[in-house]
């Protein structure tokens, strides 16, 4: 029996005829009641989603990254837990300035993006083809992209905005350098390098941190072209690159890169003559060579485009246990800025697609939004802290060791640590007047009486330590005899 090839609407309902609308008469005008009609051209109306504010052109492949040499020295991170294991990744190629339209061959940076699929979540490590940027403030980072894009009144690149905004920032000149250099016009995406571009952290399972730059070393050979021949191809094939990576993978020809850290720990970061954090400057590899730690090859290619490509979304803020952040200022304002960006493009439940949703299980409070999929979280709570035991709970295994700045540490301090949190409220309780005090009391026990009995005495805890009468009333209210031994093992006065 052979599977049936119906044309269907959107719906699963059967599709009659795909060919003529529905009309009063053969040359009458179009009913409304054409639902299939108003659902092609509806759908058509809506298939384009923003392009990306920057990396708008680009090109990707899947594929795996293997572990070749044991860092786990230096980083817990489960994708590097041993010499052999295997990661599915999923790599995206771009130009920067660009917009969807434009040539592969441009003179720009080329994004390099490697969504890593882990057993602990997903890794998105978001970089360049050059270890560096324009900027080391992230507040400038419109202002740049507004000079690379086109002129508010004619439409058209603007050289004076570009060499305007660079000649008044000197700390491009290194960046410069590397774009107008060979470098700037890569032949194709195979053959050119990778970085993470900013310093990260990794830490290990002692909770001891050294901060690291990822590299990407390509193994095809650095090939790329002259600004004659970026001109001439530009014309001939304005594709080319996206061209050279899909036939490639397709002939069975797998790109693959060399991946690399280098390290430096916490004491030489104090006493490095530059700031290490500096998205504008690189490490020396004398100073600090390159470590090997795996192959990264690509050999599948995306079998829809906008499924897998222009709906793929990476962020920087997507770290696993083990590798984490620094103080660079521009990876900073990336971790807030990338997924806002793809919220907006995508929607707020872009997670949930099938090219950005992980591998692992995923468990959070987050509900509802335009295309929320799957079960929504069922029945169970979307708030924390909750009394549900199989509700996900946090999970202090997992937390980092405080980054220690010299004058100030970060680190996820306690709130409520050394916060009294009763004083004021029993004060406010004690300057009521009594009948005030009884609307109080009254109002608290009419909804307080509808939640759980587990959930009154919890919350009636906190009202004793504000005030013994005023636990002491709500309880009564609530038709809750009060142990004068359990109020002096809380700490009350008994004779409440």
């Amino acid at each position: 029996m052979t599977e049936d090839k119906t044309l269907t609407t959107a719906s699963g309902i059967p599709v009659a005829d795909n060919q003529n609308s529905l009309t009063a008469g053969e040359r009458g005008p179009i009913l409304m009641q054409d639902f299939h009609l108003m659902e092609k051209l509806a759908h058509f109306n809506r298939e384009r989603i923003p392009e990306r504010v920057v990396h708008a052109k680009g090109a990707a492949a899947f594929g795996t990254f293997t572990v070749t040499h044991d860092i786990t020295r230096y980083t817990k991170a489960q994708l590097f837990s041993e010499v052999g294991k295997q990661t599915q990744v999923l790599l995206r190629f771009s130009t920067v300035g660009g917009e969807q339209g434009s040539a592969d061959a441009e003179r720009d940076p080329r994004g390099f993006s490697i969504k890593f699929y882990t057993e602990e979540g997903n890794w998105d490590l978001v970089g360049n083809n050059t270890p560096v940027f324009f900027i080391r403030d992230p507040l400038k980072f419109p202002d740049l992209i507004h000079t690379q894009k086109r002129h508010p009144q004619t439409h058209l690149k603007d050289a004076d905005a570009k060499w305007d905004f660079w000649s008044l920032s000197p700390e491009a000149l290194h960046q410069i350098t590397i774009l107008f250099s060979d470098r700037g016009t890569p032949k194709n995406h195979r053959h050119m390098d990778g970085f993470g571009s900013h310093t990260f952290s990794l830490i290990n399972a002692q909770g001891e941190r050294v901060w690291c730059k990822f590299h990407f070393k390509t193994m095809q050979g650095i090939d790329n072209f002259t600004a004659e021949e970026a001109t001439r191809i530009k014309g001939e094939d304005p594709d080319h690159a996206t061209r050279d990576l899909f036939e490639a993978i397709d002939q069975g020809n797998y790109p693959k890169w060399r991946f690399c850290i280098q390290v430096m720990t916490e004491a030489q970061a104090t006493e490095y003559r530059e700031n290490p954090f500096d998205l504008t400057k690189v490490w020396k590899h004398s100073e600090f060579p390159l470590i090997d730690v795996g192959i990264l090859e690509l050999n599948r290619n995306p079998q829809n485009f906008f499924a897998e490509v222009e709906q793929a979304a990476f962020s920087p803020s997507n770290v696993v246990p083990g590798i984490s952040f620094s103080p660079d200022k521009v990876l900073q304002s990336r971790i807030m800025s990338y997924p806002d960006a793809q919220r907006y493009r995508l929607g707020a439940n872009y997670q949930q697609l099938p090219v950005n949703q992980p591998k692992c299980p995923v468990m959070h409070y987050q509900r509802d939004g335009a295309m929320a999929l799957g079960n929504n979280g069922g029945s169970g709570p979307n708030y924390e802290p909750n009394s549900h035991e199989d509700a996900p709970k946090q999970n202090c295994a997992y937390a980092e060791p405080a980054w220690d700045l010299g004058n100030v540490k970060v680190d996820r301090f306690d709130h409520r640590k050394g916060n009294d949190d009763y004083t004021q409220a029993g004060d406010l309780y004690r300057l009521m007047k009594p009948d005030a005090q009884q609307r109080l009391v009254a109002n608290i026990v009419d909804s307080l009486s509808a939640a759980k009995p587990e959930i009154q005495m919890r919350q009636l805890c906190h009202f004793f330590r504000a005030d013994p009468n005023y636990g002491g009333q709500v309880a009564e209210g609530l038709g809750i005899a009060i142990d004068p031994s359990m109020m002096a093992a809380a700490g009350q006065p008994v004779g409440v």
